[in-house]
């Protein structure tokens, strides 16, 4: 008789049934949303990003297809502000990670305080927006800033806090050091990198903002490598994020040293049954393979 292989995961103080968890930034604003996509089949819930005040964020055009599984978009960070969030989330009952964005550290200490007496599990920072001024990626390009603003949250809650990284004016493996010295809990990588696309017969760039963030399938093979090196190199918990549509994404991701990973643009394209399905195709993987469980394949492809 083949025994079943387990999908729990524990890593980085978490504690979550599968391994598959909704990225930020897709349907993650309001309590119906986290309720239906956590009985859809999600281990984990991930907010959209929330600031100290509310942000209107960008005109439309803000979202563009390219190919059908990757895409542009520019948003702005919209988002009705920490406040009226932890209101809607006041009945929680989901595995919901709070993803928060400031422009220095002091935006995130009544943040972190109002948030903390909720239930939630822990906070993704978003340091790594790539086209919005003075926040993301300009703040994760400044060192010292990313230090405070760790240091600052860190402070202030004893949950587990993840720093979301992108790929900006420095390495990756830099500020997931910086990350592992702060005492950070783990990363995700990666967020959205700077793109664009320009419509041919009006001459003018496609998106409002002109410059978005490029996800989908097109990132996957910078969101792999940047993993595998996060993992291999600095020894802190990696969720991987970028371009996962499959099973065979998710254990891609895995193999590189992914504890978990984040889907997104997926969901666009699957629909939210999307967790339920990644997670069935890792299980029949795992039982192919003889393995008793998903930590049995995390950063397997490092010994080679």
């Amino acid at each position: 008789m083949i025994n079943t292989p387990s999908l729990n995961v524990e890593f980085a103080g978490l504690n979550l049934r599968n391994p598959t968890m909704l990225a930020s930034g897709f349907m993650g604003i309001n309590q119906d949303n986290f309720d239906r996509i956590y009985k859809s089949g999600a281990g984990c819930l991930v907010s959209k990003s929330l600031s100290i005040r509310p942000i209107e964020g960008y005109y439309n055009p803000t979202v563009v297809a390219l190919n059908g599984k990757s895409y542009i978009n520019a948003v702005g960070l919209a988002n009705p502000g920490f406040e009226a969030f932890a209101a809607e989330i006041v009945d929680n009952t989901t595995p919901l990670i709070v993803s928060l964005v400031g422009s220095c550290q002091s935006d995130f200490i009544p943040m972190v305080k109002r948030l903390d007496r909720l239930h939630i599990l822990g906070y993704e920072i978003n340091l790594s927006c790539p086209h919005v001024k003075k926040m993301g990626i300009e703040v994760g390009d400044d060192l010292e800033m990313v230090r405070a603003i760790i240091r600052t949250v860190r402070r202030n809650t004893k949950k587990p806090i993840f720093i979301k990284l992108g790929v900006g004016n420095v390495d990756v493996l830099k500020l997931a050091t910086i990350a592992k010295e702060e005492a950070a809990n783990g990363v995700t990588a990666i967020n959205t990198i700077r793109a664009m696309t320009i419509d041919l017969q009006t001459y003018s760039p496609v998106l409002s903002n002109k410059i978005g963030g490029l996800s989908g399938r097109s990132l996957k093979p910078v969101a792999v490598r940047s993993v595998y090196e996060i993992s291999m190199k600095i020894g802190i918990p990696v969720i991987g994020c970028g371009g996962i549509f499959t099973w065979e994404d998710a254990v891609e991701f895995l193999l590189a040293g992914a504890s978990a990973v984040q889907i997104g643009s997926g969901i666009g394209t699957i629909g939210i049954n999307i967790f339920h399905l990644i997670s069935r195709g890792i299980r029949k993987y795992l039982e192919n393979k003889g393995f008793g469980n998903v930590q049995d394949i995390v950063g397997m492809a490092q010994k080679y």
